[in-house]
């Protein structure tokens, strides 16, 4: 299935979908990088209607505004999700989890690809709306997706392992 269908589809079986998405856990860095990179572009393209009205608001300079959040989002969120994503196994471990590093960063970084869309509704409502009530329960919706998302695959992550049975 292609990545957009899958992002649907996770909103009906997220478990299953993250299952189909890690494989059999063998580490795929290419492929975790590629849906965090994916994940924090969509979120940079939810940032700009949200910096258009800022700097029509303000009369800071647009370019400046996009530079720095394109820095943010495309060069400093993924060293730091990497981080997060690591972590959440160290303590995920000591609970009792026995997935990899690996999955665990996949975990979080196929939640956030799953998220981008309420990220997007969030970015049109805060361009066109502007701050308000609407804008608030937007966020908080994006934030309830994404943390659900993220609580669902981190926990399909750390179970371990898919045991075959094998008829030898």
């Amino acid at each position: 299935m292609s990545v957009l269908q899958d992002m649907v589809s996770a909103y009906r079986s997220p478990r299953a979908v993250f299952r189909r998405r890690v494989g059999d856990g063998t580490p795929r860095e290419d492929r975790a990088l590629a849906v965090l990179m994916f994940a924090c572009a969509l979120v940079f393209a939810a940032q700009m209607p949200r910096l258009a009205r800022q700097a029509h608001e303000t009369g800071e300079e647009l370019n400046m505004l996009l530079g720095a959040t394109l820095l943010g989002w495309l060069f400093i969120m993924p060293l730091v999700l990497y981080a997060l994503g690591t972590i959440s196994h160290v303590i995920a471990r000591i609970v009792g989890g026995k997935g990899s590093p690996y999955t665990a960063r996949f975990a979080l970084f196929w939640a956030l690809l799953c998220a981008t869309p309420v990220w997007l509704l969030w970015g049109l409502v805060a361009g066109f709306i502007g701050p308000g009530v609407q804008l608030s329960l937007v966020g908080l919706l994006a934030l309830v997706v994404f943390l659900l998302f993220w609580s669902i695959n981190l926990r399909e992550a750390e179970r371990g392992p898919v045991e075959t049975n094998k008829a030898e």
